[in-house]
């Protein structure tokens, strides 16, 4: 993973929106992202209530997916208890101290507030819940994980905006400086609803019957939770990756007065028997965590000191998730990981000589040695697509390294697993590549793009690439757009550097590229990357692709739909009623989890328009033989 400080993509999706909009308040003119360890003197000035905004700023708009995708907030409604009085549990056969000081405290906050906040319905006994996400497709399914643990603690009721909300969760991204200051910059927010709740209530601005408690979740309360917990009282509890079964005890620490913490890093954690809270409103597709944290230490990348090292779920706890997704209407999984492809369940294995199974990709090499091999990503996936055969999977972000041939036969081999790789290369010359501590050359990455093509065909492959590392010269730019050009990608993912403190760049190199020339040479990236995904958009014209259909296209909601191809591929088609090649239920419009065969008409360079043909099952499309062939034989 990579941590510039700006991005850019040239993506099939969708285009880049604002990551955050948020109303600039008078005595925030100045840049937050200079120094963030100045933030209690500036917000001392928020103190005075004409400098702040007489309405609330809005929150993120939606963002699209990248290997570091930032996300705007996801909200979902649990249930609606009737009291907003804490209750005596089942098992206490009297009330407490504890019980009539928590009463009390309660009966204090809604005399002292408008009425109207205590008529609120639904309100959830313990507080009620807002949450927003930023970072990666984990960071989504960790807020998921957190709603799980929150709801068994007795949290069970979401709102949509953090005004009406006794806690605020926002779940951080330190991948890149920008997405930590726009945290900030949303702290700074929250921080002015709790400092001023009673005349928030007062005026209408906060429905909350408290004032709120904010928590700081994931990869930034790793990083900088002294200087999160010091800001100015601004955060109640800071709480990392691997802690999150310890948020309810957290938050009742805070009711005593205490500040909660706990961001100890786990070698064992994977959440494998929390079945998380799906919080997106598209049904059809879903997210499933499959290991976590990272070994390979590149030098630009702080993941493994925010997220740890490697650890792999059991194969039985993912199966069993995925067949309940089934349950619930789901046709597409992406199979998530730091390092997805370096899965390894050990679980049912005795100790083994270190790394003598371990197989990497041709020409590529590891600094970390596996001491227990166990099942590897090519057998899940061959477990997954075959217990499965009407549900599609991708898989995302792994590494070049761990792409042995017995994953490619796999995915060549089952219909039902995407032909699309992310292959991250991060740059196109063999020097900076040694200095990132990638483990490959130029020639090695080549290689394997060719192996790939000639195994699958087909085959759609984007990628990550970081313009001005540390020490990057014109001519090693200049390898980085060749290989765009050499390679020919459906898409990809750039990204300005930034330094980031623990990294190994941080302690051995100098950040010496001007951000002028960053800028200068990521705007010539991205010239490079329109004309390859063009073609690749372009070379799909005539073609019938398999479209998962997902809803609407939100271009023209009332007459076309909008799904994905097997290549990833946004494919957009009229609505009009079709009949089904295996399924005799007469002809009806297409919906949300068809299966749609769509001939291509024309390409935008960015997405697809066709003509919807027929519905039908994946199986069907596909034709395999009866008896898929093992990847094992291959």
């Amino acid at each position: 993973m990579s941590p510039p400080s700006s991005t850019s993509s040239v993506s099939p999706f969708c285009s880049l929106p604002p990551i955050l909009t948020t109303a600039h308040l008078p005595a925030m003119r100045f840049s937050l992202h200079r120094c963030s360890s100045h933030f209690p003197s500036l917000l001392f000035k928020l103190n005075h209530p004409h400098l702040l905004p007489l309405s609330p700023p809005p929150p993120p708009s939606s963002i699209r997916f990248t290997s570091f995708p930032f996300f705007a907030p996801h909200h979902r409604f649990f249930s609606h208890p009737p009291s907003s009085l804490p209750k005596l549990s089942s098992s206490s056969s009297s009330p407490d101290l504890t019980h009539f000081i928590r009463r009390a405290a309660v009966s204090a906050t809604v005399s002292e507030t408008d009425q109207d906040c205590a008529s609120v319905t639904g309100t959830s006994q313990k507080g009620r819940i807002y949450h927003e996400t930023y970072g990666c497709q984990m960071n989504i399914n960790d807020m998921e994980i957190v709603l799980s643990i929150m709801k068994s603690a007795g949290y069970t009721d979401v709102v949509e905006a953090p005004e009406s909300a006794e806690v605020i969760f926002i779940n951080t991204c330190a991948i890149r400086d920008n997405a930590e200051q726009r945290v900030w910059q949303r702290l700074n927010y929250f921080w002015f609803l709790k400092r001023h709740w009673k005349s928030n209530v007062a005026i209408g601005r906060s429905q909350s019957l408290r004032p709120p408690k904010v928590v700081v979740l994931g990869c930034m309360a790793e990083r900088l939770k002294d200087k999160i917990l010091d800001a100015d009282k601004m955060v109640d509890v800071v709480c990392g990756p691997d802690a999150y079964r310890d948020l309810p005890r957290l938050l009742e620490e805070v009711d005593y007065g205490q500040k909660g913490i706990n961001t100890l890093l786990s070698l064992e954690e994977t959440y494998a028997d929390i079945n998380p809270v799906r919080i997106s409103s598209n049904s059809v597709t879903a997210f499933v965590s499959v290991m976590r944290g990272c070994n390979n230490m590149c030098s630009f990348c702080i993941v493994p000191f925010t997220r740890g090292r490697e650890r792999s779920r059991p194969v039985e706890s993912i199966v069993r998730e995925v067949g309940e997704l089934w349950k619930e209407g789901v046709k597409e999984i992406m199979l998530l990981g730091q390092n997805v492809n370096s899965y390894n369940d050990n679980s049912e294995v005795e100790d083994v000589e270190a790394g003598s199974n371990w197989k990497l990709s041709n020409g590529f090499l590891s600094r970390c040695k596996v001491k227990n091999v166990g099942l590897r990503f090519a057998d899940l996936l061959d477990r997954l697509s075959v217990e499965f055969p009407e549900m599609r999977f991708r898989y995302t972000s792994p590494h070049p390294k761990d792409f042995p041939d017995e994953l490619l036969y796999v995915m060549r081999d089952r219909y039902n697993i995407c032909n699309y790789i992310h292959l991250p290369a991060q740059s196109g010359s063999t020097t900076v590549l040694e200095r990132m501590r990638r483990g490959y050359t130029r020639e090695a990455y080549l290689d394997l793009v060719h192996k790939i093509r000639d195994i699958i065909p087909d085959v759609g492959i984007s990628s990550d690439f970081i313009c001005g590392f540390c020490g990057e010269t014109e001519e090693e730019h200049e390898d980085t757009l060749s290989l765009t050009k050499a390679v020919g990608y459906d898409m990809a993912y750039m990204f300005a550097y930034s330094m980031r403190e623990k990294t190994h760049a941080h302690r051995n190199f100098v950040d010496d590229v001007p951000e002028n020339v960053k800028q200068r040479r990521l705007a010539e990236l991205i010239e490079a990357f329109r004309e390859s995904t063009g073609q690749c958009f372009d070379s799909q014209i005539g073609t019938v692709q398999l479209v998962l259909v997902e809803g609407p296209n939100k271009r023209a909601p009332e007459t076309e739909l909008m799904g994905k191809s097997d290549r990833g591929h946004r494919v957009s088609f009229s609505i009009l009623p079709l009949s089904h090649t295996v399924d005799d239920d007469g002809k009806r419009d297409p919906k949300a989890g068809d299966y749609v065969e769509v001939r291509i008409l024309r390409s935008t360079r960015a997405s697809l328009f066709g003509e919807a043909i027929v519905r039908t099952n994946l199986s069907t499309f596909y034709k395999p033989d009866e008896d898929l062939v093992s990847f094992s034989q291959s």
